[in-house]
């Protein structure tokens, strides 16, 4: 089977929850799903949670609750998933960049205000592999030029910040619950958030623009009104189930993660063509991803024979400002921004997952020492 990048750990609990739910009235709608959203919120500090279908759709869920509208813009990294700012482009933003600080693989916080127009309304840090952005730094800027920060910590579900959790600082945080993130609910997303207007827009959104409050006549109890075009972005009680026994266990696995980062760590250092993720002693990395980088005329090669050994690795990202999408609708042209650039050049995600053996682990350590010394 070899050895992925990433993996989820599901367990007899896990399974004897979802069973639960097949078994009881409510598949969908229902109670799981609101208990869900209350236990990431309290997990995370924050006051509010909306769960979607996936991390993408919570993201459009994001934008739509800002008001994002034609011909406002949006900032991001290049480095993240299209995701990021695709989820800004599906209601008429438009998609701006700003370069990555190679010391944290995150946006450069200190070229932010260099991108900022009158048109800007929203920012999307990224929590790249799990390193917690300075939200604080970025909130400051927001603030001054009135912009909405949407953090994108799909990488990010338990870090931390000088002991606080991501979550609850910036105005809108996303969470993903793709199979190979800290918790799964095989697919899925949440937006946390401390404003419960925003929190009102996303409800009514995933839901097809649909609500039962606040409606303009109501001749019964049958009756619902259809405000704003929406989506079907709900999420299912199966899922939600599942994403409830998950985070029971969530400390247990972010525990494991940085173990073997920590191992990781400590068999690369002396090895001078590989260079290891950034730390920090004041923050809490959640390590979703064990991003290296080794020489960029070397990378392909490197990449191929890890594969041809069985250990699956994976590059994170391709500059979202690369993509042929972006390049044809936005004149974005390969060096725009080359920090991004060199970092994806030289980028490869190494196997990082909780139940990941000690044997596996040292099996990928000497084989990587081994093609790169």
């Amino acid at each position: 089977m070899g050895i992925p990048y990433g993996k989820q750990w599901i367990d007899e609990e896990d399974i004897k929850q979802v069973e639960k739910v097949l078994k009881g009235d409510w598949l969908t709608q229902g109670p799981n799903i609101e208990q869900f959203e209350k236990e990431i919120a309290e997990y995370v500090g924050a006051k509010y949670a909306v769960a979607f279908n996936s991390g993408t759709s919570a993201l459009h869920g994001a934008m739509y609750a800002t008001g994002v509208t034609k011909g406002d813009e949006i900032i991001s990294s290049p480095i993240t998933f299209v995701a990021s700012t695709n989820s800004g482009i599906y209601i008429g933003a438009t998609p701006k960049f700003v370069d990555i600080d190679e010391k944290t693989y995150c946006i450069d916080i200190e070229k932010i205000e260099e991108q900022i127009t009158e048109k800007t309304k929203v920012i999307v840090p990224v929590d790249y592999a799990g390193y917690p952005v300075d939200i604080e730094k970025i909130n400051q800027i927001a603030k001054k030029h009135n912009i909405v920060v949407i953090e994108d910590a799909a990488h990010a579900l338990g870090a931390e910040r000088n002991g606080e959790k991501v979550g609850s600082q910036a105005d809108m945080t996303m969470f993903s619950f793709h199979p190979v993130k800290h918790i799964t609910t095989g697919e899925g997303g949440i937006i946390t958030t401390n404003h419960k207007e925003y929190y009102e827009k996303m409800k009514m959104f995933r839901t097809h623009g649909i609500t039962k409050e606040n409606m303009s006549y109501n001749p019964g109890p049958w009756y619902y009104e259809m405000q704003d075009l929406g989506y079907n972005y709900r999420i299912t009680d199966l899922q939600c189930a599942l994403g409830s026994s998950q985070l029971k266990k969530i400390e247990q696995f972010i525990k494991r993660r940085i173990e073997i980062a920590e191992k990781y760590d400590e068999a690369f250092k002396n090895n001078p063509n590989i260079q290891t993720p950034p730390k920090d002693k004041n923050n809490r990395h959640a390590y979703h991803l064990y991003p290296i980088q080794v020489p960029k005329e070397k990378r392909k090669e490197i990449f191929e024979k890890l594969r041809e050994k069985e250990i699956y690795v994976q590059v994170h990202y391709i500059p979202v400002h690369t993509q042929p999408y972006y390049k044809e609708n936005y004149g974005y042209q390969y060096g725009d921004y080359p920090k991004s650039e060199q970092f994806y050049e030289r980028e490869i995600s190494i196997p990082m997952y909780p139940k990941m053996t000690e044997k596996e682990q040292e099996y990928v350590i000497k084989t990587i020492n081994e093609l790169t010394k």
